[in-house]
């Protein structure tokens, strides 16, 4: 195992894309990232490699030719990457996150957000390398918060069952491995379903008919940019203190509805928002969701870890690629 501040340089694989386009200076502090191609998953290898570490990112259908393509299934592929590569840090993205899909294919989710992690742990634990394994607020119920990381989980659907089961298998197999647990996401979507905050942009924009949005479940939205910047302060936090580990909790601060976010993102973009409906009964349809499982993140907090970007802030500069009023973006952006 090469040691955090070793100047011995890895010898890479011809024609893989491991080797940086300059490869004079290559980082020797090095980071895997699961889900390198996905929403948060971006975002944690922008943060990682604007902070000189060497990072290499894999994925599966969008892989090519900026990541490696790995299938987390293949348990040689999996084995050979962590082998070759020797990362210092792991940050496992890579999920099924979408609780209604969970429902309707739940071996394939399990494999994912189980197997796949349990198996990614255990390399993680044969080369030395600290695991991040990005978990959820679904792991409780919401009736009782805010949650701390030692309170009893109780996932009211799959997904959140599964990701329960992950962080199980990740703290069986890797003892020094991390759980971060994280709520809603947003951030510099490739298309508006890529989110579940930013889907809802096309109802705001489009005024000339009615939308209902769901004013009951309480949200914290918290930005990808934030999470990514957590995960590299635990991680350079960690270098220095190996009794960092097990379970830890970040959000944003804002609690929110969806039809409050979308109120907010209408006024972001002095947009209308009288065509917005609450509705305040409990959905009735789909995988049920908790209430408001708000998390507490006090101990990440205690560490001197912490960013909170504005959801004001944070989701005008995601948005702004898909507002349909192009004179609007000429003002502000131009």
């Amino acid at each position: 195992m090469v040691g955090w501040e070793s100047e011995l340089r890895i010898r890479f694989k011809p024609g893989s894309c491991w080797l940086e386009e300059d490869d004079t200076d290559i980082p020797n502090r090095r980071i895997l990232i699961t889900g390198a191609t996905g929403l948060l998953g971006r975002a944690v290898y922008k943060e990682f490699k604007a902070n000189h570490w060497h990072a290499v990112g894999c994925g599966f259908t969008r892989a090519r030719p900026r990541f490696e393509q790995v299938n987390l299934l293949d348990v040689a592929a999996v084995h050979n990457l962590i082998q070759d590569f020797q990362p210092h840090v792991i940050v496992h993205c890579a999920a099924e996150r979408r609780p209604d899909v969970v429902d309707s294919q739940p071996d394939a989710a399990s494999q994912l957000n189980v197997a796949a992690s349990g198996n990614i742990a255990k390399e993680a634990a044969d080369v030395g390398a600290f695991l991040i394994y990005i978990s959820t607020d679904y792991v409780f119920d919401g009736t009782n918060p805010p949650y701390k990381e030692n309170d009893a989980p109780n996932p009211l659907n799959l997904y959140g069952k599964t990701k329960l089961e992950g962080e199980k298998a990740v703290l069986k197999n890797s003892e020094g491995a991390a759980v971060l647990r994280v709520p809603i996401l947003y951030g510099e979507v490739e298309s508006l379903e890529e989110s579940a905050v930013t889907v809802m942009f096309d109802k705001v924009q489009f005024s000339n008919k009615s939308a209902n949005m769901d004013h009951w479940q309480q949200r914290f939205p918290t930005y990808v940019k934030d999470v990514a910047s957590i995960c590299r302060q635990l991680a350079e936090k960690r270098m220095q203190d190996p009794s960092i580990k097990g379970t830890f909790h970040w959000s944003g601060n804002e609690q929110m509805t969806k039809y409050e976010m979308a109120c907010a993102m209408a006024d972001a973009f002095n947009l209308p928002s009288s065509h917005l409906r609450p509705i305040t009964d409990s959905p009735v349809v789909g995988a049920l969701r908790p209430r408001n499982a708000q998390l507490d993140c006090s101990r990440l907090q205690m560490l001197g870890i912490g960013q909170q970007t504005p959801f004001r802030i944070g989701i005008k500069e995601s948005l702004w690629p898909f507002l349909t009023d192009k004179r609007w973006r000429q003002t502000v952006f131009h």
